[in-house]
């Protein structure tokens, strides 16, 4: 489709003369003799590219291009100017016109500029196609992230989330674990069934039974009607299992008869009722583990770990960092109706380089914060959380009486694999160490994973 271009300009016979010129280069061609029009006109229709004279009569050229680069900021601007007025056209370029004419300019001269500006304007409409195509692609539902390895997550997240399979979702607190949940029912089958999160966590022991399952009006003092459970609310949709490791034993074995024979009895009911719900669970503990050691069950661990996914810490993927600042900002912005802020370079460095030990949900509070506390359009550094950006070193203080450095290095070693479950190449950059020099410490002191 040829582009639109509109011409501006108050003498008539200079206007057609342009007009006849373009229409017979195929373009599709408007007219306006002032800039009141011309902004009439571009109210009603979407215009490529203007060419405008600088002198009009009533609003001048260079107003029209500032209403033009407020309203239209994707349309292309050329400004004709009178011969001799070099800071005319100087100032129209400043202003934001991507190319000037001196009067009297002949047919050639007009032709090139036009060409030089439309090509330009294709190339930056195919950068913001191809940008906003790899924003979908650094996007899934509301995980955020091209570095390797959230696309890997991305990748296993599309295969399963079609399927029925039961996932068990690991990793640090603030990973985004539920967001990894809701993402694989968002992409289900079941995506217009419910959503139902439970933080297991969170529900007194004693209460655990009747929030999963229901309560028969009677079954206990205080039971003063029946009420369905979890498990019966998320019926047809996904039930998101947060902190499964908090689970107690007496529960983890009727969790187990229930993903088995895929019914539930209510507290004081012999009747089982048919259940059909997806069962997605996370934890930041090690289950294996906890499996080993006797306080979660083996058996009910296997028929959670159908499918696994382990969620980065922000650590390891900073080449993310700067797209969650910008999405956080954006969200905090518009989440309490304030202007989006900008961030001064000591902030944005200051922010890429903390190491976020609380994951990304640190990263979002932090967000949220400086742009509440912005001032005048403005982030400020001296609005940063104190811990954020302070490195660990910074914040260690010799013990007076010193320490032992050979039993304070295996402490610090030890603690390092645990945290990373036995993931060396992880635990190496928790200690900001050379991968080698950390194989070398952990046989030096004889360490494996708790």
């Amino acid at each position: 489709m040829a582009e639109h271009i509109l011409v501006v300009e108050d003498e008539q016979a200079q206007r057609a003369i342009v007009g006849r010129i373009l229409r017979k280069r195929g373009y599709q061609v408007s007219e306006a003799s002032s800039a009141e029009e011309a902004l009439e006109k571009l109210d009603r229709q979407t215009v490529d590219l203007i060419i405008s004279d600088w002198k009009l009569g009533g609003m001048d050229g260079m107003e029209l291009l500032g209403r033009v680069k407020d309203q239209c900021p994707e349309t292309s601007f050329i400004m004709i100017t009178a011969y001799g007025t070099v800071t005319h056209a100087m100032e129209a370029v400043r202003a934001g016109a991507d190319d000037y004419l001196e009067k009297p300019f002949e047919r050639g001269s007009l032709l090139l500029a036009l060409e030089r500006t439309l090509k330009s304007k294709r190339l930056h409409d195919e950068n913001q196609r191809l940008a906003a195509e790899l924003t979908q692609r650094d996007r899934l539902v509301d995980l955020i992230g091209r570095s390797a390895a959230m696309q890997k997550i991305f990748r296993a997240v599309e295969k399963v989330a079609k399927t029925v399979a039961t996932v068990l979702i690991t990793g640090e607190s603030g990973t985004g674990k539920e967001l990894a949940a809701r993402a694989l029912h968002a992409l289900s089958t079941r995506k217009n069934g419910p959503f139902i999160a439970v933080n297991c966590a969170a529900i007194p022991d004693g209460l655990l039974e009747s929030e999963f399952f229901g309560v028969e009006k009677g079954a206990y003092s205080g039971a003063h009607q029946t009420r369905k459970g979890k498990f019966q609310a998320a019926e047809k949709g996904t039930l998101f299992l947060d902190e499964i490791g908090e689970l107690p034993l007496s529960l983890q074995s009727k969790l187990l008869r229930v993903l088995q024979e895929k019914t539930v009895t209510p507290v004081g009911s012999v009747v089982e009722i048919k259940t059909d719900v997806r069962i997605l669970a996370a934890t930041n503990k090690d289950l294996a583990g906890l499996a080993g050691q006797g306080s979660f069950r083996e058996d009910l661990y296997y028929r959670l770990n159908v499918v696994s996914l382990d969620m980065p810490p922000l650590r390891e993927r900073r080449e993310d960092i700067s797209s969650l600042i910008t999405h956080f900002m954006e969200q905090a912005a518009k989440a309490h109706g304030v202007v989006k802020p900008s961030f001064p370079p000591a902030l944005k460095r200051r922010l890429l380089d903390h190491s976020w030990p609380g994951n990304v949900r640190e990263l979002s509070n932090t967000i949220e914060r400086l742009v509440l506390l912005a001032e005048d359009g403005h982030a400020s550094l001296e609005d940063m959380p104190s811990a954020v950006g302070r490195k660990a070193e910074d914040t260690y203080e010799l013990p007076p009486a010193g320490l032992n450095w050979e039993s304070h290095e295996k402490a610090c070693l030890q603690q390092a694999i645990d945290m990373t479950r036995g993931n060396r190449s992880r635990a190496a950059k928790l200690l900001s160490m050379p991968y080698k020099a950390f194989l070398y410490r952990l046989e030096k002191h004889g360490l494996k994973p708790k």
